[in-house]
């Protein structure tokens, strides 16, 4: 059955770009409405974005949502992957700014919140989305491959030149293993390029409070990593939040190199552009 939270939560927290405060609050939803962003700082008639792949903008840095008033927001993916990890079908997430708080750059602070606000079972069926034949996106050297499979798998490999990160891979099965394993892993920036992304407005909230900073092959977080290949759990992470701008969880088995925003998003297009790709399949668990 599909599933909402039982009750509002809230919380504070610094945009990582924009490096402004930001109140967010997670409401129940009605059955079939999925995961809709609402502005509480705008007019209600443009303030409500539904969390879906067509409209994704946004993909150099973060993943964001623009609706068709140019209501945007931005940096949605780990509050994204958090629902998807709990089973959240439905639910009414408002803001009063456009960035969604990085909190300490994870998702496992939005999973403690879902799970603190509690799971409210509905009447209406689960829907998934199941591919049926392998789908393909490629971007010069990066790809992810999807082919059919009874649930969902991903087996995901990153390569960076810096020592501190080098080739890493990391394999998830189910939301289960995402809340144990991939949940707590932090989003990583290098300092070369932290001067570029300010000057282009960006990067203003990021410190080493809620990011993983490197300089050169150093790791700059006095405590150190999570986990040795925190870094690919990050990565998969991402992943696992922007596929669930598809609109249902994904049944399927992954195959992805040197991921992105655009990649994942540029996926989800190419799988949606065929609609004998998949189908929306009800389930009663």
């Amino acid at each position: 059955m599909q599933v909402t939270i039982q009750n509002p939560i809230s919380c504070y927290g610094i945009g990582v770009h924009s490096g402004k405060t930001t109140h967010l609050t997670l409401k129940p939803a009605q059955e079939n409405t999925g995961i809709v962003f609402v502005r509480t700082d705008l007019r209600e008639d443009i303030n409500f974005i539904k969390a879906i792949y067509s409209n994704v903008t946004e993909t150099s840095l973060c993943t964001g949502i623009r609706n068709t008033n140019s209501t945007m927001v931005t940096t949605i993916e780990h509050l994204m992957a958090a629902i998807w990890g709990c089973g959240v079908d439905n639910m009414i997430i408002e803001l009063d700014g456009e960035e969604v708080p990085v909190m300490d750059g994870s998702s496992k602070p939005f999973v403690f919140m879902i799970e603190c606000a509690g799971k409210k079972f509905q009447k209406a069926p689960k829907r998934l989305l199941k591919i049926l034949k392998q789908v393909k996106a490629v971007h010069k050297d990066c790809e992810i491959i999807a082919c059919p499979a009874d649930s969902l798998n991903v087996d995901l490999t990153i390569e960076f030149e810096s020592q501190a990160i080098g080739r890493q891979n990391f394999i998830l099965s189910g939301a289960e293993a995402f809340k144990a394993e991939v949940a707590d892993a932090r989003t990583f920036g290098f300092l070369h390029e932290l001067d570029y992304l300010k000057s282009k407005g960006l990067a203003k909230g990021a410190s080493l409070e809620n990011a993983i900073g490197i300089d050169k092959d150093v790791i700059m977080n006095p405590d150190g990593l999570r986990y040795s290949d925190e870094f690919v759990r990050h990565k998969l992470l991402d992943f696992v939040g922007d596929l669930y701008t598809s609109g249902a969880p994904v049944v399927a088995a992954f195959s992805a190199l040197k991921t992105s925003h655009a990649l994942n998003n540029q996926f989800l297009r190419e799988l949606f552009s065929d609609s004998t790709n998949y189908e929306w399949i009800g389930s009663s668990s």
